[in-house]
């Protein structure tokens, strides 16, 4: 019997009868994951970053230091930023373990470590979560994280509170794209985003997937992309919210474009969408812990940089920074 999605509204283009989708026309095809695994193996990709992995450790990682009290936010690795704001400490998408995948013994593995233990975290109010790919949601990580800090709020998309209730945790809010929730002294809306989601062969897109803006009481306004391709339509985030202060921009695992580009933004298209939001300054994020496409870690920090030149974007204002780093606010 076909599944059938609970919370269909034939009003929103987004939403399906069995699930939900993307408003862009689909450009993968039957039979490309099979093609893209293929030409990897036979390719040898991904390569080693270009002075070997120790190099690449020593220059951009460092473990996380929480003892200024100040406002900031802290890179964490891949898609997982702690942001200390308004009286509150959010984080996102916090795959904090080993490997991103449902096995601990196979699937990608971690080629930087994390740079605190959840154990060392400060007190967590708001866990943002953009969709539940095994690098986005990962369940050891929740669990601990709820055991830590049991007045989290976990927000996560339209689909996905039964797999936290499953789970055995209560304090879970769902949102479809642009609502909102308050949460102390800001308020979180959940918005658009191209991606797709699947934990397992038999759940693809039963669940929704997007990112999140934090708009503290003072004007200040957070934006985390989670996964997104490009879509022009991006833009009304920051027509519709404001222009963000600072926004967390995904840049890795955009290779082979054929493949990807549907899915995830190239540092380029990342510049892009920096400009067309309006952005104050940007983290670069979604790179740099998991091999997870075809380029090298170290290739998206170079083609970043170059996109900036291109597009007359200062380095100060779509920063790179080392895992574990501290941007103060």
């Amino acid at each position: 019997m076909a599944w059938t999605n609970p919370y269909y509204d034939p009003t929103l283009p987004h939403h399906r009868a069995d699930g939900f989708d993307n408003p862009e026309p689909q450009d993968r095809g039957a039979g490309d994951l099979q093609r893209w695994r293929r030409e990897r193996r036979a390719e040898g990709l991904p390569r080693p970053p270009a002075e070997g992995y120790d190099a690449f450790r020593a220059r951009w990682w460092q473990p996380a230091d929480f003892s200024d009290p100040g406002e900031a936010a802290w890179w964490l690795g891949h898609a997982c930023v702690l942001l200390r704001k308004a009286g509150l400490h959010v984080l996102t998408d916090p795959a904090l373990s080993e490997r991103a995948s449902p096995l601990r013994f196979a699937g990608p593995r971690r080629r930087t470590p994390v740079p605190a233990a959840i154990e060392a975290l400060p007190s967590i109010d708001v866990v943002l979560i953009s969709h539940n790919h095994y690098d986005h949601l990962d369940r050891h990580s929740v669990h601990r994280l709820a055991r830590r800090f049991p007045n989290a709020t976990f927000l996560v998309p339209l689909g996905l509170r039964p797999w936290f209730e499953r789970e055995g945790l209560k304090r879970v809010q769902q949102l479809d794209w642009w609502q909102q929730v308050r949460i102390g002294s800001a308020t979180f809306t959940f918005v658009p985003a191209r991606h797709w989601s699947a934990r397992s062969l038999w759940d693809r897109n039963r669940s929704l997937w997007g990112g999140w803006v934090m708009q503290a009481d003072d004007g200040f306004r957070f934006y985390f992309a989670g996964d997104t391709g490009y879509a022009a339509r991006l833009a009304e985030i920051g027509q519709r919210l404001g222009p963000p202060d600072l926004a967390a921009l995904p840049i890795g695992a955009y290779a082979p474009r054929w493949f990807m580009q549907g899915q995830h933004v190239d540092p380029a298209q990342a510049v892009q969408l920096h400009r067309e939001l309006g952005c104050r300054h940007s983290l670069a994020i979604h790179w740099g812990a998991f091999e997870l496409a075809d380029e090298a870690l170290d290739e998206p920090p170079a083609l970043l940089e170059q996109a900036l030149r291109e597009q007359g974007v200062a380095e100060e204002a779509f920063r790179l920074l080392p895992i574990g780093a501290r941007w103060t606010l």
